[in-house]
């Protein structure tokens, strides 16, 4: 029993990180997160965070 809500846990804030890929702390913010604090905690973090912020090139 106590392996399954690990496991689940895990792949939950697995999934989390991959939701977070684009956002202000990344894949691997979101993903520790998640893992500290559950995966409820990493679903709100990654709704209320920002977008990471596009990089403009300057033309040559």
């Amino acid at each position: 029993m106590i392996i399954q809500i690990v496991a689940l846990i895990f792949f939950g804030s697995l999934i989390i990180g991959f939701l977070g890929m684009n956002r202000k702390m990344g894949f691997w913010g979101y993903f520790f997160s998640s893992l500290l604090l559950t995966p409820i905690i990493g679903i709100l973090l990654v709704s209320v965070s920002d977008p990471k912020p596009r990089v403009k090139e300057e033309p040559k």
